[in-house]
C-alpha cells in the first residue's frame, strides 16, 4: 500500500501523521506549512504549495527526505494513483495543443533537440509526467496527468517561467 508519512521538523522528528489517500487541506489535518521531512513508502506522492491541489509542486518519490528543500510550505498532498509502466506524452509548439509536436514514451533532455524552450501546450495520453524548467531534474516543477492537459503553461502555471527542457515519465 502507497502512504505518505510527514514529520513536523527535520530527521523524522516531532509530530507525524500517515496518509494513505490525497490530502486536499492539510490545514484541517492541522498540518498546514510544517512538513520539514517526510518518508515515502510506494507510488510517488504530490505536494502542493496550496490547498486543493494548486501553485508550485514538488514530487517525492518512494524514500526517505531527511530535510525538504521546501521547508515548512506545503498545504495539500497528492497520491500518484496512475499507472507509471508505459507512459507517454505529447508536447505542441504552440498553445491549444497547435503547431509542430513530439510524443515521448521515456524520460527525455529537451536540451538536445530542435524544440528545447519550444513547448507551449501539451497532452499526456498514459501515466504521469515531470516536466523540469532546467536539467538534471531542477527548477520548477509541472506535474501532468492524462486527466489534466495543459493547453497554455502561461499563466495557468506561473510557476514554470518558461516552457520545459527536462521530462521524467
Amino acid at each position: 500500500m502507497s502512504k505518505i508519512i510527514i514529520y513536523e521538523h527535520i530527521n523524522f522528528q516531532g509530530m507525524s501523521k500517515e496518509f494513505t489517500s490525497s490530502v486536499p487541506n492539510l490545514v484541517s489535518e492541522n498540518f498546514n506549512d510544517c512538513i520539514s521531512s517526510l518518508k515515502v513508502i510506494g507510488e510517488p506522492w504530490v505536494a502542493y504549495e496550496h490547498t486543493n491541489f494548486q501553485g508550485s509542486q514538488y514530487v517525492y518519490e518512494e524514500g526517505e527526505y531527511a530535510t525538504l528543500d521546501r521547508n515548512d510550505a506545503f498545504s495539500s498532498l497528492e497520491k500518484v494513483t496512475e499507472d507509471l509502466a508505459n507512459p507517454q506524452i505529447t508536447l505542441y509548439e504552440h498553445t491549444n495543443y497547435r503547431g509542430r509536436s513530439l510524443v515521448f514514451t521515456t524520460e527525455t533532455n529537451l536540451c538536445y533537440g530542435n524544440f528545447n524552450d519550444v513547448a507551449s501546450s501539451h497532452k499526456v495520453q498514459r501515466g504521469v509526467w515531470v516536466l523540469y524548467e532546467h536539467i538534471n531534474r531542477s527548477g520548477a516543477q509541472l506535474v501532468a496527468r492524462a486527466s489534466r492537459d495543459m493547453p497554455e503553461y502561461e499563466p495557468a502555471y506561473s510557476q514554470i517561467p518558461q516552457p520545459p527542457i527536462y521530462m521524467e515519465g
